[in-house]
């Protein structure tokens, strides 16, 4: 089987690359604290102290690092993978990143006949523990039936979506309908709160109706235990909204959900929330330090 390198180890990825170590594949990973792979190392994954012994060493790479400039390092760094890795080999970065250097990375990438692929994912820590991530892919289309049967270990909504910046541009969509999603999910549980009601009750009525969303149903009995562990993080979702915001401008197009919402998050994040999960916007909405 194809030998799989997988960069970055946190909340998602290492679900993600335990799928592929569950299917066969031998897998090798790095990532910047060696203590986030402790578990896969455990299991039989080949720990590499760089990326580019990465490159050298795997047939395919999946990267799920943090930000934009995380896999611009990562990739077209003097010591990254397009510089080294073998020629025939993909690239799939998994993050949440930018449309135009998902652009750049292909175009860098092609001169040395290395395939790339950015394909973000959506469904949070319980997606990628249950292998059930959704998964938007822009690249080739040829290098992306090449790698459905990688796609189909961690996801079971897998999608082309077309030239390379596709997959980024989709997940900037799923961001954008999450930012106001959030924002009425929190909403409606403070004033089912404010009401009197039962809110466990409440969630049991509008959940399978009209109102029904991902986040209701699984984000919003964490909110009513206090649980704002991240399955992901705020500091990310302020990541995603920069990008969005940009591309939306770029494109002429107003978003004032988003802008709403990017505003409460970053309020969120100087109440000292930024690593905890997206849910914790309830707390930005009921004054809660």
């Amino acid at each position: 089987m194809q030998s799989v390198g997988f960069i970055g180890t946190g909340v998602m990825g290492k679900s993600m690359a335990g799928h592929l170590m569950n299917a066969g594949y031998p897998v090798h990973v790095y990532t910047r604290t060696k203590a986030k792979a402790e578990d896969l190392l455990e299991k039989g994954a080949k720990w590499a102290d760089t990326p580019k012994e990465i490159a050298q060493n795997c047939d395919v790479i999946i990267t799920m690092v943090g930000y934009p400039k995380d896999v611009e390092e990562v990739y077209l760094g003097a010591e990254g993978l397009v510089a080294h890795a073998k020629e025939g080999s993909y690239l799939i970065d998994m993050t949440t990143s930018s449309p135009q250097l998902a652009q750049k990375i292909e175009r860098t990438a092609a001169e040395r006949k290395i395939a790339t692929l950015d394909a973000p994912v959506s469904g949070g820590d319980i997606g990628a523990r249950d292998a059930k991530l959704s998964i938007m892919v822009g690249g080739s289309e040829s290098a992306f039936h090449d790698m459905e049967p990688i796609f189909s270990k961690m996801g079971t909504n897998v999608v082309y979506q077309g030239k390379a910046g596709s997959g980024q541009h989709t997940k900037m969509c799923n961001q954008i309908a999450i930012a106001s999603g959030m924002m009425g999910v929190c909403e409606a549980i403070l004033y089912a709160e404010k009401a009197g009601l039962d809110p466990e009750n409440v969630l049991k009525s509008i959940e399978s109706g009209a109102a029904g969303s991902w986040n209701l149903s699984n984000l919003g009995p964490r909110i009513l235990k206090g649980d704002f562990a991240p399955g992901f993080y705020v500091k990310h979702f302020i990541k995603d909204m920069n990008i969005a915001l940009k591309s939306a401008e770029e494109m002429g197009l107003l978003t004032p959900g988003l802008q709403l919402a990017k505003k409460l998050y970053d309020e969120l994040a100087e109440m000292g929330e930024e690593d905890s999960g997206t849910h914790a916007l309830y707390k930005r909405l009921a004054n809660q330090g």
